[in-house]
């Protein structure tokens, strides 16, 4: 009773602390992140020399190192509790040209801190920080300037429960180039070959009515009106804030004038097949120009945008501990295909941490983390089986650890009842009601 009493003193006082721990809106990183102003307070506090705030920071570290891959849309709902410090991490690709969003929701949507900080890792450099947020503010929006893999870390604050849900989708980041209500008809696509294979696509071509409205994809400001060759009657607009030129070609009619500042949606000129596509159907090329030369426009404007499928694991086995009925194995990613981390044997022990789709992700009593289906998992309320320990099974531990705590120490003899297994421990409860791991018996 004294350690409980001195336990909660302990966790009142941190709270207290960290009641002025607070922080602000989306940063992107021209000062110091939400979650590094957090780390300071916390050690500014002294907390980081407590084992509870090493803990919190070696969690942020560690979660790193062990993120977890998924594909982008992607879906989950899970939770934080205050009795467990809790970081998770997501690596995920991103093509350029796309609008990257992240949304999290909480609940309680007060007093339950989150902390959002995402990087970019491109070939060859250090990582990069693009992006943090806590959730006071509650999204992070990122146009993808480069083909990259994305880190995404979730930490809550210390001391506070909460469950969450996530989602991660990507969408265009520029408007439409054509106004048109019906379908919108992207065809040769870029890259393709031209003239006998001679030269390639540097672009899209979207068909429609002969002088149907070119608008602009962003606001900035139009760089050229003019003609040549291949494109006929063309406009050039710079979006504001960008590296890169967006080229309307084939129009009919140009009504745009160079150095006018245009809004998105702003018409440009009207759809025609001037150029060497007077053979053709009436459309636009849309193309987009870097210094370095053409790139794909589709990630740009393309609006067949994918939707993250909806959670179909049983979220009720949120945050619960529970034993797979036979052989599974544990995945880095929601994907039967993708790399196994673990091969579980029957009834062995997981915290599930989160559900995404039809999948649970869960950690094991070393730590470990990933996914695996979400079926074939029993909560470990009802015991397996009643067994009798021998002698060398009678220090009742803390975890499945010999180095760990002895929460104490059973009579010879002793039933208890089987929950669980790792490795080379057993779940167990005994007469008293007392949870622990005791030695597999040899």
């Amino acid at each position: 009773m004294k350690r409980i009493n001195l336990i909660l003193s302990c966790c009142l006082l941190l709270t207290m602390i960290l009641a002025s721990c607070k922080t602000g809106p989306v940063n992107l990183f021209k000062t110091a992140s939400p979650y590094e102003l957090y780390q300071r307070k916390l050690s500014s506090a002294g907390l980081d020399k407590t084992a509870m705030g090493k803990a919190w920071i070696d969690a942020g570290q560690n979660s790193i190192a062990k993120a977890l891959r998924i594909q982008v849309p992607y879906k989950e709902q899970g939770y934080f509790p205050a009795e467990r410090v809790a970081a998770t991490a997501f690596r995920f690709d991103v093509v350029r040209g796309q609008r990257l969003n992240i949304r999290l929701e909480k609940t309680p949507a007060a007093d339950f801190m989150v902390y959002m900080d995402l990087w970019a890792f491109r070939e060859g450099n250090s990582p990069k920080a693009i992006a943090s947020a806590d959730t006071l503010n509650a999204s992070i929006t990122v146009d993808v300037d480069e083909n990259a893999e994305y880190l995404l870390r979730l930490q809550p604050e210390l001391l506070k429960s909460g469950a969450y849900t996530l989602e991660i989708v990507s969408g265009p980041s520029l408007s439409f180039p054509v106004k048109t209500s019906g379908r919108k008809r992207i065809e040769s696509l870029f890259g393709v070959g031209r003239d006998a294979n001679t030269r390639r696509h540097e672009g899209i071509d979207i068909f429609g009515p002969k002088l149907t409205p070119v608008v602009a994809s962003a606001d900035g400001v139009v760089t050229r009106v003019g003609e040549n060759n291949l494109g006929g009657l063309v406009v050039m607009m710079r979006p504001n804030g960008k590296n890169y030129t967006l080229y309307y070609a084939h129009l009919d009619k140009q009504l745009a004038v160079e150095g006018q500042q245009v809004k998105t949606g702003d018409t440009l000129g009207l759809m025609g097949n001037t150029g060497n596509a007077s053979t053709t159907p009436p459309h636009l090329h849309f193309g987009i120009y870097t210094g370095g030369g053409a790139i794909d426009p589709l990630p740009f404007v393309n609006t067949d945008v994918a939707t993250p499928k909806a959670i179909t694991a049983a979220t009720t086995n949120i945050n619960a501990t529970l034993r797979n009925s036979s052989k599974v194995s544990l995945r880095e990613s929601p994907d039967s295909k993708a790399l196994t981390l673990k091969t579980l044997e029957p009834s062995t022990i997981m915290l599930v941490e989160a559900a995404t789709s039809s999948w649970y992700k869960a950690t094991l009593p070393d730590g470990t983390t990933g996914y695996l289906p979400g079926k074939g998992l029993n909560q470990v309320n009802t015991g397996i089986r009643n067994i009798e320990l021998k002698t060398s099974q009678l220090a009742l531990y803390d975890a499945p650890l010999t180095a760990a705590p002895v929460k104490k120490t059973l009579d010879s003899g002793s039933r208890v009842n089987l929950l669980g297994k790792y490795e080379d421990f057993l779940l167990v409860k005994d007469r008293e009601d007392e949870t622990g791991w005791v030695r597999a018996g040899l």
